[in-house]
């Protein structure tokens, strides 16, 4: 947690760093690096609030080889430091400013220090994979016999490779005979082949971070290490798999840090197909296109129109909206939505039910809740709020929500009728802009996610941007609403 919150440009409340430590130790993490005490009183709160909770998980912080970074770790109530000094030759020159002789002195003082006040300690030699070998293995050898409980080997700029990884790791396990820790980053895209790596070679811990997130291009992934690990290695582990996406989502929103589509395990993408030649195998059996089941991983798999889709994508894609088109009809639907993609758009699931309405002339599907009206107070110095009416049923419902932005408050006003019926939450939201000028045309997108995981996507343009979010919402909203009353009809 530590490392992912040095991403550039994140900072993260005591409250929001606490609450991400509830979601870590519920996910079933082994130890929680919860900050840098000597960094602000902020630190040093929430890592005495995480720790009073209890957890299960083992909780410790980072302290340089320094005497005041030691004290404030104490002083946070730790019972575990993780402490560091720099090894590599770059390092010690150009930062430090200090001889091999002092970095070994410091490292021995930091854990002796530590050891004396009762604390566990793991040390690591900060850029360890660009230090001299001999002079590392002095370092490590010395920390042991000075009473360091773990070793952590990092890799601070991510410049080693996996062949590199697995002799160090073994070439420090032997002389030392201490649990040891890789610490991999991201710079060339090994951190999770380097970690792997680690721990074949007899590692027992990988520090990774939720969703890669740390320094420059960040750290091993948490959620592609460990299903590496139980996946490809058969190696057991004490995570809950079944709750990676959803933590990784909560991570994201609160960092403010969005996934890329395509990140392995948990990128929106991750279990989304839309080529025919995929569908088609997808649906006969899923594991010719996915090499793990996605409800192993909290997900579930989707399928894209567009212009790689094939009839049975797209039938498939219908079929949960209760619609069953000919053979001719299923033709004309599919070779209409590949016109639309090879205009160079994406083709939303609304876009695609609008297609089969004209087709199978059923131009209008039946709307659950009806929009009759918004209204949204917003400015300098006011908490935007927004105003919604919807009616359903002939019933007039009203809410009201706050929210950062007016289109954040009117978006959330509409979740809070439609929830308890429709039991949603947005999964994505999109703004492009299509025109240029302060009079633009936008674009928005929308995705929502029911409690079963499946997801419907919306898209609407208009000049308004407020307006336009309303109207996205609105159709995922009821289009969300028909799968239900179809799968509450097809159970009975």
């Amino acid at each position: 947690m530590r490392d992912g919150e040095q991403t550039p440009g994140v900072s993260i409340s005591p409250e929001q760093k606490f609450q991400i430590a509830l979601k870590l130790d519920e996910l079933g993490i082994d130890v929680i690096e919860a900050g840098f005490p000597a960094v602000s009183q902020g630190e040093v709160l929430a890592i005495k609030n995480i720790i009073k909770q209890g957890l299960r998980a083992e909780v410790c912080g980072l302290a340089r080889a320094v005497k005041s970074d030691l004290d404030a770790a104490i002083n946070s109530d730790l019972n575990y430091i993780h402490t560091f000094i720099a090894t590599s030759d770059i390092h010690m020159k150009y930062k430090l400013k200090m001889t091999r002789e002092q970095v070994l002195e410091k490292a021995i003082w930091a854990v002796e220090y530590s050891k004396k006040h009762g604390i566990l300690v793991e040390f690591s030699a900060e850029d360890a994979t660009r230090s001299d070998r001999s002079f590392l293995s002095q370092v490590f050898s010395a920390v042991a016999l000075a009473g360091a409980n773990r070793i952590d080997i990092p890799d601070t700029v991510g410049y080693a490779t996996p062949e590199y990884i697995r002799q160090l790791v073994i070439d420090v396990v032997r002389p030392t005979g201490l649990p040891t820790s890789v610490h991999c980053h991201d710079d060339f895209g090994l951190a999770v082949a380097n970690s792997l790596s680690g721990i074949v070679a007899g590692a027992e811990c990988a520090h990774v971070t939720i969703n890669g997130l740390g320094e420059r291009a960040g750290n091993a992934s948490l959620e592609e290490f460990v299903m590496g690990l139980q996946c490809l290695y058969g190696r057991k582990h004490n995570v809950k798999t079944e709750l990676l996406y959803e933590t990784s989502k909560f991570v994201a929103n609160v960092m403010g840090v969005t996934v890329q589509p395509n990140k392995a395990i948990i990128g929106e993408n991750a279990f989304g197909h839309e080529s025919g030649i995929h569908t088609h195998g997808i649906l006969n059996n899923p594991m010719t296109y996915e090499p793990i089941s996605p409800e192993l991983v909290g997900r579930k798999r989707w399928l894209q129109a567009g212009k790689h889709a094939g009839t049975h994508g797209i039938n498939a894609m219908l079929e949960t909206f209760g619609i069953n088109p000919t053979e001719m009809e299923l033709l004309e639907i599919v070779n209409r939505q590949k016109s639309l993609a090879d205009m160079g758009k994406s083709i939303s699931t609304t876009e695609l039910l609008s297609i089969a309405g004209e087709v199978m002339h059923n131009s209008k599907f039946e709307e659950k809740f009806k929009l009759y009206d918004f209204h949204i107070v917003t400015g300098m110095n006011i908490i935007p709020t927004a105003v919604v009416r919807l009616n359903t049923e002939g019933k007039d419902l009203i809410a009201s929500e706050i929210g950062v932005g007016p289109v954040d408050a009117a978006l959330k006003a509409i979740q809070k009728i439609a929830g308890e019926m429709a039991n949603i939450r947005i999964r994505e939201y999109r703004l492009e802009s299509i025109t240029g000028g302060s009079d633009a045309l936008a674009e928005v997108s929308v995705k929502v996610e029911d409690k079963n995981g499946g997801v419907v996507s919306s898209r609407k343009a208009g000049e308004d941007v407020v307006v336009a979010s309303v109207q996205a919402m609105m159709e995922a909203v009821n289009k969300v609403m028909l799968q239900k009353v179809l799968h509450s009809k097809s159970q009975k």
